[in-house]
């Protein structure tokens, strides 16, 4: 805990954000951070609540809410309330491999659990983690940690994203030898490419990567098992091998105008604003730029497509959810620790809101039609309201006959989630994906005893902590099974 009565005397402040008028001029990130003493005062509000749900990682409701790599939260923000920043640090790396990732990119699940929450306002857990590891870095306590011993055993670890380096940085402590193969022009898989500059910028990544390397993992770019490197020299090569390689099937919209030019996918858009923004290409390979955009999808990734289109130009951008508008407050059927099922409004929609004058939001809604304007590429949409219907015992959302509307478009965008791993990876290796699309595994095992899964492709479409979650229980199984017996926390 930090202070005894710091919950009943210290108000919420969390970092702040530049204004939406002066950030959307770039892609750099817009969060502020409290200074040194504001921070440890916010610590201070972590209260002696007996049971720290913050922490848990678990099912509550139907949806998981506290920490899913069961953070020591209340001991570190006890050393940051007193001041004992490297000790804070050492507790926060003994259960997280990349909290620089999290503390950007985490929706918080600690903090929908904190017993502060229940009454008032929660714990600023998410910040105070990023304060602690970016004073670690800022200080010079992270150091390369290069194991003394080596296994003499070889892993190889298919993605690199937060899966992939967790099930690397661990087993590479472990003191075995570890080579990633990523199949983009860069390590990081989403983190690199998936998630938008602003709010990850990619020098934080290549810091971590650069880490890594320091202490030992290989990384090797432009290499995609499956096609242009063979599956079958890397079991030869290696003592055991980890698939990490996402959930990176697109859901798509299967209605009449899908071929016309100027429809892409989310994952596509981003990826490519990205590699502009980081140097990798002139210009941007699809851009927003003087358009009306629609973007299907009302969840993070549809978030990102609207800051990212309004920071290219956009004339006006129009964010479709197939479900209905949340509360604005818990309701009774939604009580504390379960995760709150309540309306937010996320920096991109803040910034449709202060350019536009409107929420880009429209609930119960999708694309009926795509309409080809006079060039023949994408000149409007026809959408249609949903409504809830039960049909074969189970409910579903249908459209409702007469509920038409023509929008123009000049760029959709399908932000409606992903349906398991892209097949060649797994056929490569001759693996089973079940009715999810999503590699068969028992205990992080496939069928073949030398090959590992873990996060997305395993456990479907998912969040970073709980990437980072899935390839640190992976790497003990891989350890267990190379070595007898493990160590690894």
């Amino acid at each position: 805990m930090g202070k005894t009565t710091g919950f009943l005397e210290y108000t919420r402040a969390a970092n702040t954000w530049k204004p939406p008028l002066e950030r959307i001029r770039d892609f750099e990130e817009f969060k502020l951070p409290l200074k040194r003493a504001e921070r440890q005062t916010q610590a201070a509000r972590c209260m002696n609540c007996g049971v720290p749900f913050c922490q848990s990682g678990e099912n509550f409701g139907g949806m998981f809410s506290g920490c899913p790599l069961h953070n020591l939260i209340p001991e570190w923000n006890d050393e940051i309330y007193n001041g004992n920043w490297r000790q804070a640090l050492n507790r926060l790396l003994k259960t997280s491999n990349f909290p620089e990732f999290t503390g950007r990119v985490c929706p918080a699940l600690c903090e929908a659990a904190c017993t502060c929450g229940m009454q008032g306002s929660s714990v600023t857990v998410h910040d105070n983690e990023l304060a602690i590891i970016e004073e670690g870095f800022r200080q010079g306590w992270v150091q390369p940690r290069i194991p003394a011993v080596r296994s003499g055993k070889r892993v190889a670890v298919i993605g690199s994203g937060p899966s992939g380096l967790a099930v690397a940085d661990q087993l590479n402590h472990r003191g075995h030898s570890v080579t990633v193969f990523e199949r983009e022009d860069a390590p990081g898989g989403l983190l690199m490419y998936g998630i938008p500059n602003m709010k990850l910028d990619k020098k934080i990544v290549r810091r971590r990567i650069d880490l890594m390397t320091a202490e030992g993992v290989e990384f090797r770019v432009n290499a995609d098992v499956g096609n242009t490197v063979d599956p079958q020299q890397i079991l030869k090569d290696f003592d055991a091998v980890v698939l990490c390689c996402g959930s990176k099937t697109p859901r798509d919209l299967n209605i009449p105008g899908r071929e016309t030019p100027g429809v892409h996918f989310a994952v596509d858009y981003l990826t490519a604003a990205t590699k502009k923004v980081a140097g990798k290409t002139e210009d941007f390979a699809i851009t927003a730029k003087g358009k009306p955009v629609v973007i299907v999808g009302g969840g993070d990734t549809g978030n990102d497509c609207v800051g990212t289109a309004i920071r290219q130009g956009c004339t006006g951008v129009t964010q479709l959810e197939m479900m209905g508008r949340p509360a604005q407050e818990r309701l009774p059927n939604n009580p504390w620790p379960q995760w709150p099922r309540v309306l937010k409004t996320d920096y991109g929609q803040q910034e449709a809101i202060a350019v536009f004058g409107r929420d880009p939001r429209i609930y119960q809604t999708t694309v009926k039609e795509i309409r080809p304007g006079e060039d023949g590429s994408i000149g409007s949409v026809v959408t249609v309201k949903l409504e809830s219907r039960q049909a074969d015992g189970r409910f579903a959302m249908v459209p409702i006959e007469g509920s038409e509307e023509e929008l123009p478009c000049g760029l959709l965008l399908i932000a409606a989630g992903f349906v398991g791993c892209q097949s060649y990876v797994a056929d490569a290796f001759g693996l089973t994906r079940n009715n999810r699309g999503s590699i068969q595994t028992v205990n992080y095992r496939t069928e073949n005893p030398k090959i590992f899964a873990a996060g997305d492709c395993r456990r479907g479409q998912s969040l970073v902590v709980w990437a980072v979650t899935e390839g640190r229980a992976c790497a003990r199984e891989v350890d267990l099974a190379l070595m007898g017996y493990t160590n690894l926390l």
